[in-house]
């Protein structure tokens, strides 16, 4: 447990930076599975997410960790009503946070209030470790923490269990969004049942079919479970959303204000 927490003491900023560093590294200097250009120009523009939602969590994330104490403090949740190893339920913290945000990105892709802010991740169509970045930050402060507060009051998760779980979301979501060549044999090993890059290149697809499914983020399992998970080979042109396609749409100040004006949701194509 010292060493666990020891890792979760280091200032979640310096993580992020030391991740992109790797993979945007590793993007450079590999062959890619889909070409990309103007490199540099997407990278500042899916920095500017990131930056804005640190700046607005100056405030919020300081809500979330009150709220998230306080319902530690009173032992509310389920595994505060069981005497099982702390480290039990440290791993199930994790698992319980994840599933949450299954059931919450889930919603925000049949939810029209949800979609228009959740599109913004879904908008770019040169995916690489950046997009990590790309989500409007309003839909993380009060769509995702306010899920980590109610998995808190739900199930009896605490602090720890949430620092640990987003230490290991990050490591997936670079993984996730990548422009890397990864062995085609995880998918049917490790990916049955964590989600693999492959998976989440089909949830980037344009076709809203393949869209709205494999929603997990750690656990491939919840969308075998739920009957989510789609599999299809995903090739460059496939991302993103057919709205975002124009050059102009894809700034970060055309991003950022896109949820408050009217967008017809993507239509199935057969």
């Amino acid at each position: 447990m010292e060493l666990i927490n020891s890792i979760l003491s280091i200032d979640p900023n310096y993580i992020l930076i030391g991740l992109l560093s790797l993979f945007f590294f590793l993007e450079q200097v590999t062959i890619n599975p889909y070409s990309f250009q103007n490199r540099g120009k997407h990278l500042i523009q899916n920095l500017l997410f990131q930056l804005s939602l640190t700046l607005l969590n100056l405030v919020f994330f300081g809500i979330q960790l009150q709220w998230i104490e306080w319902l530690t403090m009173h032992q509310i949740g389920l595994l505060h009503w069981t005497e099982w190893p702390y480290w039990i339920k440290l791993a199930l913290g994790v698992v319980f946070y994840d599933l949450t945000t299954y059931w919450i990105h889930r919603a925000s892709h049949q939810v029209p209030l949800l979609w228009r802010l959740h599109r913004v991740h879904h908008s770019d169509t040169q995916m690489d470790s950046s997009t990590t970045f790309r989500f409007h930050p309003l839909e993380i402060i009060f769509i995702y923490q306010t899920g980590n507060v109610l998995t808190a009051a739900i199930f009896g998760t605490d602090m720890t269990a949430l620092a640990l779980y987003y230490l290991i979301l990050y490591v997936f979501f670079f993984l996730e969004h990548s422009n890397l060549n990864y062995p085609k044999w995880l998918n049917h090993t490790l990916g049955m049942v964590l989600v693999m890059p492959d998976h989440h290149r089909v949830h980037h697809h344009k076709d809203q079919q393949y869209t709205d499914s494999n929603f997990a983020d750690i656990f491939i399992l919840w969308d075998r479970l739920f009957k989510t998970f789609k599999w299809i080979s995903v090739k460059k042109s496939d991302f993103g959303l057919k709205e975002f396609d124009s050059e102009d749409k894809q700034t970060f100040l055309y991003l950022m204000k896109s949820p408050f004006q009217s967008s017809k949701k993507n239509q199935k194509t057969n």
